[in-house]
């Protein structure tokens, strides 16, 4: 069936496209035509003047609706997952595993081959923070359970994993080079994040296998004027970086800074997690932000809507870049921009509707339309 998503505001790939309708047919976009072509044989959908945008995808988040898949890692957790961000605009995600025991990373890996055979598809694999990380920037990953990378180690959850582990962030300066040759070769993302790299090692990683950077500004040293950091070397080598656009875990202005200097390559996560006491992550939700129990500052309460939103009013990026951020450029770090990321001709039919005050209207996942019942 075609159907034609009509009286709506097409953001896609930096534009804004007024007086246009989007064509899907199946779980495919067939076209973008002019209100005056809709072919006759589709059946229209008013959207009431909304956005329509790429989905968004979000390559690390722990969990929601109180199961923490980062945690206590479980199939149910990922079905969880899937159904909440589904109905928040997000089409594809990478699930979070934080630093833990061996058992529980091997329990996330056949979580996510369980689920495989009943994900709807939005489950894109899975994104392992830790635990190869340095203990001086930790943050709220336990010190006791951060350690030096292990090849054997990893090999046994890589091939365990038949290719569900899409994603690792390593704090590369402790690392052997074996290990990041190893990861290249299994085609998983290398992520600098939890570091406590200078310029010169971060400049070196970045020049030598590691593709992107987790969490700009957090878990990692500052900028200094003598010792310019890892930040400073991000900003020189420009890999992806992902940022967690909240104002609590990174402020406004540094963001607008970080857009300045990176430009397409920065890209927008939630870093969500959910309110738990099971596991070793037990997130407390206090007003605006989660922490552990000790007060240490732990994952975001974002959305991805709210992160566009964020950018948008408070970091003053036009809408189509910040749609970008949340769209196109997270699925071109994870090699899937020629199927999704944009609202064209060919692509997956995986949008967000959302109204003016970014207020989620629908979500389009593979042709399919699913209405908030919010």
């Amino acid at each position: 069936m075609k159907i034609a998503y009509t009286n709506c505001i097409v953001v896609t790939n930096g534009s804004e496209l007024h007086g246009k309708a989007v064509i899907t047919e199946g779980n495919i976009i067939s076209d973008i035509v002019s209100e005056n072509n809709i072919p006759q044989d589709c059946r229209q959908h008013d959207l009431d003047g909304a956005f329509i945008s790429p989905g968004f995808i979000d390559l690390q988040i722990y969990g929601s609706g109180g199961k923490l898949f980062g945690g206590v890692p479980t199939a149910d957790a990922l079905a969880q997952m899937e159904a909440d961000l589904l109905s928040q605009g997000t089409t594809g995600f990478l699930g979070a595993v934080a630093t833990n025991t061996p058992a529980i990373v091997q329990q996330a890996v056949d979580a996510a081959k369980d689920f495989r055979n009943r994900s709807q598809d939005i489950f894109i694999g899975l994104h392992l923070e830790g635990p190869y990380l340095n203990p001086k920037r930790k943050g709220a990953h336990p010190a006791d359970l951060i350690k030096k990378g292990s090849l054997e180690e990893l090999k046994s959850w890589v091939e365990s994993a038949k290719g569900e582990i899409k994603m690792m962030t390593i704090a590369p300066e402790l690392q052997d080079q074996e290990l990041i040759d190893y990861l290249k070769e299994q085609q998983i993302i290398i992520s600098a994040g939890h570091s406590d790299a200078d310029y010169r090692q971060a400049c070196s990683a970045f020049s030598n296998g590691v593709a992107a950077a987790t969490h700009l500004y957090n878990a990692m040293p500052q900028l200094h004027h003598r010792e310019p950091g890892l930040v400073a070397g991000i900003f020189h080598s420009k890999p992806f970086t992902s940022i967690v656009a909240d104002g609590v875990h990174v402020s406004f202005p540094m963001i607008e800074i970080a857009k300045r200097q990176l430009q397409e390559k920065l890209y927008l996560i939630t870093d969500a997690v959910t309110e738990t006491n099971e596991g070793i992550y037990q997130h407390v939700l206090n007003g605006d932000r989660y922490t552990m129990p000790d007060g240490t500052l732990s994952g975001s309460s974002l959305t991805m809507l709210k992160a566009v939103q964020n950018c948008v009013t408070e970091v003053n990026i036009d809408l189509p870049e910040a749609v970008n951020m949340a769209s196109l450029y997270p699925a071109t770090v994870i090699g899937l921009n020629e199927s999704l990321g944009t609202i064209e001709h060919g692509k997956q039919a995986n949008m967000a509707i959302f109204d003016q005050n970014f207020k989620i209207k629908g979500t389009v996942f593979q042709g399919n339309y699913i209405e908030n019942a919010g």
